[in-house]
C-alpha cells in the first residue's frame, strides 16, 4: 500500500500490513484489530478513533500521527517511533510501549492501566494518564509533564510533580516530572 490512502471506517481486521508505506494515510474509524503493522510507516497519518486493539505496531513509524480517541487495548508498540504523536482520549490498557521513542508527544486522558512502558524514552511529553500498580515503568527514562491518576481498588488518587516522579522512579524508572511553563515575565 502506498501513502495517501483515504478511508473512513474500513475493516482491515487481521490483515498483514507489515512494512506498509502508509504515511499521511487517513484511516479514521478504521478497524485494525490484530493487524500486523510491524515496521509500517504511518508518519503524519490520521488514525483518529481507529480500533487497533491487539494490533502489532512494533517498530512502526508513528511520527506526528494522530491517534486521538483510538483503541489500543493490548496493542504492541514496542520500539515504535512516536515523536510528536497525539494520543488524546486513548484506551491503551494492557498495551506494550517497550523501548518506544515518545518524544514531545501528547498523552492526554490516556488509559495506561496495565501498560508496559519498559525502557521507553520520553522527552517533554504531556502526560495526563490513568495508571495502576500493573503499569510497568521499569527503565522508563526522560522527562514529562504530569499529572497522572493512580487507580487502585476502585479509588482514584491524583499524582503530580514529585509524587508522580517518586512513583515512577521507585518502580525502576528514571523520570523527571517537569513543572508547566508559565507565561514569561519581562
Amino acid at each position: 500500500m502506498s501513502g495517501g490512502l483515504e478511508t473512513v471506517g474500513l475493516d482491515f481486521r487481521g490483515a498483514n500490513l507489515s512494512r506498509g508505506e502508509l504515511q499521511e494515510a487517513i484511516l479514521i474509524e478504521a478497524c485494525l484489530q490484530h493487524v500486523d503493522l510491524r515496521k509500517a510507516t504511518l508518519c503524519r497519518s490520521n488514525l483518529e478513533a481507529a480500533d487497533l486493539s491487539g494490533a502489532d505496531l512494533s517498530g512502526a513509524d508513528l511520527v506526528r500521527a494522530n491517534l486521538d480517541d483510538a483503541l489500543l487495548r493490548a496493542a504492541r508498540l514496542d520500539e515504535a517511533d512516536m515523536a510528536k504523536s497525539s494520543l488524546y482520549g486513548v484506551d491503551a490498557t494492557g498495551a506494550g510501549f517497550r523501548k518506544a521513542r515518545i518524544l514531545g508527544s501528547s498523552f492526554l486522558d490516556i488509559d495506561l492501566r496495565g501498560a508496559d512502558l519498559s525502557d521507553a524514552l520520553l522527552m517533554e511529553n504531556s502526560f495526563r494518564a490513568k495508571i495502576d500498580d500493573n503499569t510497568i515503568v521499569r527503565g522508563l527514562n526522560g522527562a514529562l509533564f504530569g499529572p497522572a491518576e493512580l487507580c487502585s481498588g476502585g479509588t482514584h488518587c491524583p499524582l503530580a510533580g514529585e509524587d508522580l516522579e517518586r512513583w515512577i522512579n521507585i518502580r525502576g524508572g528514571q523520570v523527571k516530572v517537569l513543572r508547566p511553563r508559565g507565561p514569561r515575565v519581562s
